[in-house]
């Protein structure tokens, strides 16, 4: 075979075996060239490493130094260029749709960019990885730049077992302003390290990137090469274990050994590979600033060519008088310096002009420009009193400008040291004007503001002359702040005049006096300084005030008239923080996720509030109120957790609870909610005091209770139909929630009783409720009353009985007068007759009734006037009598 050329393979060393020995043996770069190759060799011992400076000959099997104009970490590896993936590095892009929804993230992967690499945008999930045999216990360390919670950003590693690094350690740090550090200890053997990151935005604007550079590697037992120095470093001596910068004004290309000047015309900054043209000064290119003001009141402006202008000079601090206290806090108006302890402008300089501090231009257009106010925390004054109710801790108030041309965006960011929450934003040229946030914790020490003129990555300058400004930065009850003025407040005892204490709960403060006088009753004090009788706020209807007077509350029950009558409520078991997500939604990547809805309807002080988290970082973010809203991402996203992100509250106080419709300016939509019952709906009414661009008076909600008793689940809540989100706006939502707790308590008036038949002597009287029930709990149904009885058959006999002798006796007594009636009635004809035959004679005789002896069966002598029924009974008994006579005979 004819002996291959150096040019045509390279060696690598076979895996170690037990002992620690290993082979050296020749690999074809191509794989048709696999004859003519050098015989496999003994290699070093497997612990056999390099120094710093140094790399393994593979032909000598020996340590040379590296020559000029390049490097080597010995044991270690490092990237530092990213014009292009180097070699080794695999990314790719993955979907995370749960459905059925097809996604192309084939070209969502990580993007080289010079001195850094930048990851994908997209809801897509993007994956850098590396593979590195470490022969000993190593490292890996890099720095990266994470602004943006939208995006989730891990970093983890997997062992020879495919073993993954702590899910709890692998989430990266928001941060703050300026790029980070992160470290990891690794194990001996393979490990492959992985950076991952998902973008998640429910906005028109995408999230922004996780930028990484300079990945550096220890732990390998050698390196087979040095690498070159990177352009703008330069080596100049053999050995060398990093390369060092030019410094301003100079350059150097890849590998060099020295730095290049520029020419007179051009210049360059610290660290550069070019040197770029001078081009003639503009207004963005400098600053100005003001001298102090000396003792004539007299500064001198160096925009206006040394020109003297009035000015205001700092006068001694003085003590407030007694009776009054110091507004204590931290306000900016006079930009001259910026205070070191306190202030930062990091990453890219903001420059100071007297009304106000801007933005410089910066070497790219796509460049953070980072203001950052730090503060120790925040103290109540002493007028005010510590409530656990109480919203506002304190407030930030600033005011700022911003003119561009292109898609510039100014970032407002609140949060703790470690990480940064973005509090709001604007997008393009946005006039002067003024921005407040609310702050209700004493976590919330950190304020950043930032600056991009545009999110296109792009290595020129086109956009210099944008600029943000920020006039004003006003901050209240800070510790350690300084104070303008003082304010009256209420005196302690007499042996103290000049101390300050906070009003009794629910008094004011009578202007100027520091006398204390008490609110009404059923009102609260604002959270502001309580002066002046308009200090005292009512509650609202069916609410009252707690015990400090901060808040106004229900304690779960209500009581109202509807219809003439009185319907009694109590919807404690409805008061427990309750859960429910909205309908599945999808980004235009197909991403899945839900809104998640935290509300705790109602109680006292002690009542356990709603909670709303953040878990995309390691430092959680937790909002509480009644009601409060979070996005549920589905947990394929991070593994083995579900991911909360986005946390708000929609409504921190409780303004009301009536059956109104409209209340305080906020409408409960009706429409979307047709009522379905004679019973009313009670509404609860909420606010937030927090503000945004898009909800400047904050934002609202309504949650309708609806009386359904065959609802036994604590969560069947509906949203409208035509605003999914439970939102139409964003700052107004609206919620019905159904259930059989909703209903009134059940009184007499909800059950009628039945009474049974009497079976066997006994009656039973039952209680049921009215169909279809509409209350819950209350009183509850009588029970069952027994009671002897009659039965039917009994007084039907008895009925039948005394009917059969009342009829009887009806006869018998019939028959008597009947007879009685007869007798009289032939007497009286007889009379008749014989007074008619005889009108010449004396007058008859007194009385006309039968003597004793005398004999009833004379003739009968009828009326002119008689019946037929009388005729024929006189008939039959003339017949009768004329037989009688006729057998005498």
């Amino acid at each position: 075979n004819t002996p291959r050329q150096p040019s045509d393979y390279h060696f690598e060393y076979t895996d170690c075996d037990v002992l620690g020995s290993r082979w050296r043996v020749a690999i074809p770069n191509k794989p048709e060239t696999c004859t003519g190759l050098p015989d496999p060799v003994k290699g070093t011992h497997c612990t056999f490493s390099c120094n710093e400076g140094e790399f393994l000959d593979m032909r000598t099997q020996e340590c040379q130094k590296c020559v000029s104009g390049t490097y080597s970490l010995g044991t270690g590896a490092a990237f530092d260029e990213w014009d292009t993936l180097p070699t080794g590095f695999v990314s790719h892009g993955i979907s995370m749709n749960l459905g059925d929804t097809h996604t192309n993230c084939s070209n969502s992967t990580w993007i080289p960019k010079g001195d850094y690499i930048a990851s994908n945008t997209d809801e897509c999930t993007s994956t850098l990885s590396y593979a590195v045999s470490l022969k000993k216990p190593g490292s890996v360390s890099f720095q990266y730049f994470y602004p943006d919670n939208h995006m989730f950003f891990e970093f983890y590693v997997q062992n020879d077992q495919c073993q993954s690094t702590d899910s709890q350690r692998r989430w990266m740090k928001i941060s703050e302003s300026d790029w980070d550090y992160h470290y990891v200890q690794l194990s001996s053997g393979n490990n492959v390290l992985y950076w991952r990151t998902t973008g998640f935005s429910l906005a028109a604007n995408t999230a922004k990137s996780v930028l990484l550079k300079n990945i550096v590697i220890s732990g390998v037992s050698y390196t087979s090469e040095c690498f070159h120095c990177k352009p703008g470093t330069y080596s100049d001596k053999p050995g060398a274990a990093r390369c060092v910068p030019c410094p301003a004004n100079s350059y150097s290309n890849k590998g060099a050994t020295a730095c290049q000047p520029c020419e007179a015309d051009k210049y360059s900054g610290l660290g550069s590979g070019t040197c770029l043209q001078r081009l003639p000064c503009t207004t963005t290119d400098y600053f100005y600033t003001h001298t102090p003001c000396d003792s004539s009141g007299q500064c001198i402006n160096n925009r206006t060519h040394y020109y003297k202008q009035s000015c205001y000079m700092c006068l001694e601090c003085s003590e407030c008088p007694a009776g009054t206290e110091p507004v204590v806090g931290f306000e900016y108006k006079w930009w001259n310096k910026i205070s070191p302890h306190n202030l930062m402008a990091e990453v890219f300089v903001d420059r100071v002009a007297g009304e106000y501090i801007y933005t410089t231009p910066s070497n790219q257009d796509s460049d953070y420009m980072m203001l950052t106010l730090t503060v120790p925390g925040y103290s109540l004054p002493h007028s005010l009193s510590e409530d656990n109710e109480r919203v506002q801790l304190s407030r930030i108030t600033f005011v700022f400008e911003t003119k561009c041309t292109a898609d510039c965006k100014l970032y407002f960011m609140a949060g703790q040291n470690e990480w940064s929450n973005i509090a709001e934003s604007w997008s393009g040229t946005i006039g002067k004007q003024s921005y407040s946030y609310l702050i209700k914790s004493n976590n919330t020490v950190s304020f950043t503001w930032g600056f991009q003129r545009t999110e296109i990555f792009s290595m020129k300058n086109e956009y210099s002359s944008d600029y943000a400004k920020i006039y004003s930065v006003r901050l209240t009850n800070v510790i350690g702040g300084v104070a303008s003025e003082c304010r009256q407040c209420a005196l302690a005892a007499v042996d103290s005049e000049s101390a300050c204490v906070p009003c009794p709960p629910g008094h004011y403060m009578l202007n100027g006096t520091g006398v204390c006088k008490s609110c009404p009753s059923n009102t609260i004090i604002r959270p502001e300084q309580p002066i002046g009788k308009q200090a005292c706020i009512p509650c609202g209807p069916n609410t009252y005030s707690n015990e400090g007077r901060s808040a106004c509350m229900s304690d779960c029950t209500l009581a109202l008239h509807h219809k003439g009558e009185m319907l009694n409520y109590d919807f404690s078991p409805l008061a427990n923080v309750t859960g429910f997500q909205s309908s599945p939604r999808f980004t235009s990547k197909g991403l899945q996720y839900v809104h998640h809805f935290s509300v705790a309807l109602c109680g006292t002080e002690n009542r356990a509030l709603a909670s709303c988290v953040e878990n995309v970082t390691e430092s959680k973010r937790d909002v509480k109120g009644y009601i409060c809203r979070s996005t549920v991402v589905p947990s394929e996203v991070r593994g083995q957790s579900v991911v909360y992100s986005q946390p708000f509250s929609i409504g921190d106080t409780l303004i009301g609870v009536t059956t109104d419709f409209k209340f305080d300016d906020i409408s409960s939509l009706d429409g979307n909610f047709p009522v379905e019952s004679e019973l009313p709906d009670v509404m609860f009414y909420y606010r937030s005091r927090e503000t945004t661009q898009a909800c400047k008076n904050g934002r609202s909600a309504s949650i309708r209770l609806r009386c359904d008793p065959t609802v036994t689940l604590k969560n069947h809540v509906f949203l409208p139909s035509n605003c999914s989100e439970g939102t139409c706006d964003g700052c107004s939502f609206h919620f019905l929630w159904h259930s059989q707790y909703a209903c009134p308590l059940c009184s007499e008036r909800n059950y009628k009783e039945i009474v049974s038949a009497c079976i066997q002597g006994i009656q039973r009287t039952t209680y049921v409720w009215q169909q279809p029930l509409r209350c819950t709990g209350g009183v509850s149904l009588p029970p069952q009353k027994v009671s002897a009885c009659v039965t039917l058959d009994f007084w039907l006999k008895f009925g039948v009985s005394i009917g059969t002798v009342a009829a009887i006796l009806l006869i018998t007594i019939s028959c008597y007068f009947w007879k009685r009636t007869r007798k009289l009635q032939y007497k009286y004809s007889k009379l008749m007759m014989t007074a008619g035959d005889k009108e010449c004679e004396l007058p008859a005789a007194d009385s006309c009734a039968i003597m004793e002896g005398e004999d009833a069966e004379d003739d009968l002598i009828y009326l002119s006037k008689k019946s037929f029924f009388t005729k024929i009974k006189s008939f039959s008994r003339e017949v009768r009598r004329n037989n009688i006579d006729k057998d005498k005979n």
